[in-house]
């Protein structure tokens, strides 16, 4: 893999979890993945090293 950090790297993981579903408290289900949709896109656009988000893909997958 071309530099794709699988190792912990958040200093509070359980507290962006808990802003992650804060953020879709409310929505529908077309909702929630449209703000899934867009969030991995604007992480995708700050990453910006397409090998980078090969290697996620592969990951995730």
């Amino acid at each position: 893999m071309a530099h794709l950090n699988t190792q912990p790297n958040l200093p509070s993981p359980d507290e962006f979890y808990a802003d992650l579903l804060a953020a879709h408290e409310g929505l529908s289900d077309d909702e929630s993945a449209a703000l899934n949709n867009r969030l991995i896109l604007l992480l995708a656009n700050h990453i910006g090293r397409h090998d980078v988000l090969c290697d996620a893909l592969g990951a995730a997958k």
